[in-house]
């Protein structure tokens, strides 16, 4: 302990001492956060970290591994943020030393390939691997029955997601899968993921769904399909959602949408349905989707925007400014 002043009153007031620190790091011991940020690190900053640090942020630096004997120097944390990094690394059973941790952030780095069990042994409720340069998924990462409730592994380069893997998660509330390059999510996937919220699957290689994939998933209120491939959709898919405030499924290739696809969606919010940007054919198969936006105008977003693709004689014609005879119902 390191007497600050010689006043009694500032001392007694204040109690003025000078706590540990890593070098580059900034550290304020109220909050037990140490904070280390566009700083010129090559290595986890384990010398001077205070053993009471539940929360600690190492962003913008030059750190491209992370081990178990790194994490053993605060047995308190709780959160650990790692963005923008250059980690190519992580170590197994990379968080037994810390076994309240419950946040984990690796956003924006350089990881590949990950061991075993890497994930294992601590409580972890949120995870992010946003954007790093992952192509498979392992089940072995996880634990049985994870607290997980929130999951982001979008800005990937998965082309599959294991059933197993997602079979471990059954509390959890937000998957994030957008911006990889998933073709297909196996029947059953979602299974046991009763409490899911929100499912983001934009801005992938999907041309196809299964019927059953949202039969369990009955608390969604946030469904993201947009920026796929997807030209058909299955009549009964959204049957169990009468939850759900909002879907895209723009920039699409949808030309029509079955009968009665809609009908279940009564929570649906204003706007909460984004139907633009797909090569609708406006001709009898339009019929049902038709009355349902002049039923629905104001839960369409932008519904004037929803335009014929064909035939040519109704080419960029609103489908809000069609007639019946146009469609030939």
């Amino acid at each position: 302990m390191k007497v600050c002043g010689a006043v009694v009153f500032f001392l007694a007031y204040f109690g003025c001492v000078t706590s540990a620190c890593p070098a580059l790091c900034q550290c304020y011991p109220r909050r037990a956060e140490v904070v280390c940020n566009e700083v010129p690190l090559t290595a986890f900053p384990s010398e001077g970290l205070p053993k009471n640090t539940s929360t600690l942020t190492i962003q913008f630096t030059n750190i491209t591994s992370i081990s178990e004997q790194d994490l053993n120097a605060v047995p308190q944390l709780k959160e650990l943020h790692l963005f923008s990094n250059h980690l190519k690394n992580l170590s197994s059973h990379l968080l037994r030393g810390v076994p309240h941790l419950t946040t984990l952030d690796l956003t924006g780095n350089q990881l590949s390939h990950l061991p075993l069990d890497v994930f294992s042994h601590a409580p972890l409720q949120i995870l992010v691997l946003k954007n790093n340069l992952i192509e498979k998924v392992d089940a072995t990462w996880l634990p049985d029955n994870s607290n997980l409730t929130w999951l982001d592994f979008s800005g990937n380069r998965l082309t599959n997601v294991p059933v197993d893997f997602l079979h471990k998660m059954p509390h959890l509330e937000n998957l994030d899968l957008s911006n990889n390059h998933l073709e297909k999510i196996l029947a059953k996937s979602l299974d046991p993921l009763t409490k899911l919220d929100r499912l983001n699957l934009r801005y992938n290689k999907l041309d196809s769904l299964d019927p059953s994939l949202l039969s369990s998933t009955r608390n969604l209120t946030y469904l993201f399909l947009s920026k796929n491939r997807l030209s058909q959709i299955p009549q009964n898919i959204f049957q169990e959602l009468t939850q759900l405030k909002h879907l895209s499924l723009d920039d699409n290739q949808l030309n029509s949408v079955p009968s009665g696809l809609l009908d279940h969606l009564n929570a649906l919010e204003d706007e909460g349905l984004d139907l633009t940007a797909n090569p609708w054919v406006c001709d009898g198969k339009m019929e049902y989707l038709f009355g349902w936006l002049q039923k629905n105008q104001n839960k369409a977003f932008l519904p004037e925007t929803i335009t014929c693709s064909g035939p040519q004689s109704l080419k960029s014609r609103s489908v809000m400014s069609l007639t019946e005879t146009e469609l030939k119902i």
